[in-house]
């Protein structure tokens, strides 16, 4: 597809705004009584700004990777990017460091980590209690002076937000891919063991045999700091190789995000990517400040994802509403095209990411329209866009942006 669009593509002075409120999508609550009853979180919240611009626009539902595939943050993001993550498949671990800051070389494997507490080989708080991000920048720089190196392999670390931080294992050659084939050490849920590292290539084994080694480290150096005592690792990723944003789709690109990780991702696109923190709106302040600079905005909403991975329905539903609220500042820009969804659902009486297809809405001049009443799951459900992978909205996105030729005579 990338070919194809490449040789349609010709140039405007429009805006695309993509604004993915992550984990956005949801499943009915299923209390007993109470006004969340029988409704998602789209539906339970009031989004009088955005029902409104659902009715005038083309809306739908997208699936990231394939039916019933729960997608990770990185393979959700790529698909809304226009690339399809079974083709352009990049490790989390490359994502959580470049976002860092951390300059990524072929000679690296790199590892996304999360300060976790064990007690008697058993991962109770995966997230350490989500401890504050100051506490933990020391905890890691800590780390970085203690375990320069082992057996040859230089380590630089990457402190992030709250239990987060990023890891490159700088070996003294250049790798292949198969190099960071090695399974995660986080068993996805507290009450469990971590994981062995094994690795899945020939080539992995040296990666799986250090970062094991690595582990064990952090575990002694960490025995006393309870709840924050273990490390887990997973995402090994080598430097992928794609095509950037720029060559694919000939747009001047700025990503807007407090989170590493996804700063990371798009630096990997060939956006701007500012080390950002500040809350949505200033972040929305920030696209209005550089609104001439660029063709496309990425603006990323992160805190209706985690608290969905909480299992906080309401919280998650406030959240709906605090970016509703921010709508209007983004309208009264006047992109050509606004795009407004989710990277993954991520469903609060699941606690965590899901399969179901994400509810989407695209708002531009000549769109259908006048087919839903809402911005929900069930809404989109009515719309004109009908279930369509992730993939196809960047080409819908240049299509009414007025930036892709007719193909063919």
């Amino acid at each position: 597809m990338h070919a194809i669009i490449k040789g349609l593509l010709q140039k405007n002075g429009s805006k695309i705004v993509l604004l993915v409120l992550d984990g956005v999508g949801g499943l009915p609550y299923k209390g007993t009584g109470g006004p969340f009853t029988g409704k998602t979180e789209l539906e339970a919240a009031q989004t009088p700004n955005m029902d409104k611009l659902s009715g005038a626009s083309a809306c739908g539902l997208h699936i990231p990777v394939g039916p019933g595939i729960t997608p990770g943050s990185g393979p959700g993001h790529l698909g809304l990017f226009g690339y399809n993550p079974l083709k352009w498949e990049i490790g989390r671990g490359i994502l959580e460091a470049v976002g860092l800051g951390l300059d990524v070389k072929k000679t690296d494997v790199a590892i996304r980590c999360n300060y976790a507490t064990l007690e008697d080989n058993v991962i109770t708080d995966r997230r350490a209690g989500r401890p504050p991000t100051g506490r933990m920048r020391k905890v890691t720089e800590r780390l970085q002076r203690e375990i320069p190196e082992i057996d040859g392999v230089r380590f630089i670390f990457g402190p992030g937000m709250e239990h987060r931080f990023a890891v490159i294992m700088r070996f003294p050659e250049t790798l292949t891919p198969e190099a960071a084939m090695v399974n995660d050490s986080d068993p996805q849920m507290e009450g469990k063991s971590p994981l062995p590292l094994i690795p899945k290539h020939p080539k992995a084994e040296k990666t799986a045999a250090i970062a094991g080694k690595f582990i064990n480290k952090v575990e002694e150096l960490l025995k006393e700091e309870h709840p924050h005592n273990y490390v887990l690792v997973r995402g090994f990723s080598t430097h992928p190789r794609m095509p950037s944003f720029m060559e694919a789709y000939g747009l001047r690109a700025l990503a807007i995000a407090s989170y590493p990780m996804y700063r990371g991702l798009a630096r990997l696109m060939g956006m701007e990517a500012p080390d950002f923190e500040g809350s949505f709106g200033e972040e929305i302040e920030y696209m209005k400040d550089n609104w001439n600079s660029y063709d496309f905005f990425f603006i990323h909403f992160k805190k209706t994802d985690s608290f969905g991975e909480d299992g906080n329905f309401a919280e998650k539903v406030k959240k709906i509403e605090e970016a509703d609220r921010a709508l209007p500042s983004i309208l009264a820009l006047k992109p050509e095209v606004l795009i407004i969804t989710g990277d993954h659902s991520t469903p609060a009486v699941m606690k965590g990411h899901s399969w179901h297809p994400v509810p989407v809405m695209l708002h531009a001049s000549n769109v259908l329209g006048g087919l839903t009443e809402g911005f929900s799951e069930r809404q989109c459900l009515k719309g004109e866009l009908g279930i369509i992978p992730s993939a196809t909205l960047m080409p819908l996105a240049l299509a009414n942006a007025g930036r892709l030729k007719k193909f063919g005579s």
